[in-house]
């Protein structure tokens, strides 16, 4: 099922130390407002959630999720893995994503989104990077509906551009299809997400690398009747 919501401006971090991830994005989100770019570590961002792009079996054993369960002890694995066998039976797919409380003040909540099954998987060829950013943003809508204003800043880094082997530029446009579709509506279903999305990327191999794809909504079963 989908559903229409009305949330308030979520400030959005998109923070990477690869100068090459950041122009690309400098481009990609140029006409976006509200967006914040910098060349830093995502363990520096003073926001509500991190987000990490992991592996379907949120082993956080290597790149973003590695530096993260330094930063904020083994723990955090634990609950990533705990919550993906109680939602998921021990397997997140890619386009589904989970959030929980980091243990921490800054951030207070760590989403485990993730861009590939296995760990170091090579995920160039595929629109996982446009799936686990969507995902991503869908589970802050999920907590500020469970818990109205828990969330109101998020970070992420440059989703598969760097274990994934994405390009920069391509990574940039499929985070910005992401976030864009947060900003234009609430899914309560992933199936319905990964349909959604899938059905309107999948020939986007043959288009240019400059190419941006805004997702057109499906239509609401329902009235929007909550503001975030």
């Amino acid at each position: 099922m989908t559903v229409d919501r009305v949330q308030p401006r979520l400030k959005v971090v998109l923070t990477d130390l690869n100068a090459t991830v950041v122009r690309a994005w400098r481009a990609a989100f140029a006409d976006s407002p509200g967006i914040e770019i910098r060349t830093d570590s995502i363990l520096h961002q003073e926001v509500d959630a991190w987000v990490t792009p992991t592996n379907s079996r949120g082993r956080m054993d290597g790149g973003t999720d590695a530096a993260i369960k330094r930063h904020l002890g083994a723990g955090i694995q634990l609950r990533v893995q705990r919550r993906i066998r109680s939602q998921y039976g021990g397997l997140l797919p890619v386009g589904s994503a989970v959030c929980v409380p980091s243990g921490a003040t800054t951030p207070r909540f760590l989403i485990s989104a993730p861009t590939m099954e296995a760990s170091a998987q090579n995920v160039s060829e595929t629109l996982n990077v446009a799936l686990a950013c969507a995902a991503a943003f869908q589970a802050v809508h999920r907590q500020n509906l469970a818990a109205p204003g828990s969330i109101t800043s998020v970070a992420l880094v440059g989703m598969g551009a760097s274990t994934g082997q994405v390009p920069a530029r391509v990574c940039a446009n499929l985070m910005w299809t992401g976030y864009t579709l947060f900003n234009d509506h609430c899914f309560e279903d992933d199936d319905d997400l990964r349909a959604t999305v899938t059905a309107q990327l999948h020939d986007l191999e043959s288009a240019p690398a400059t190419t941006r794809v805004r997702i057109t909504p499906p239509r609401t079963r329902r009235p929007a009747t909550t503001r975030g």
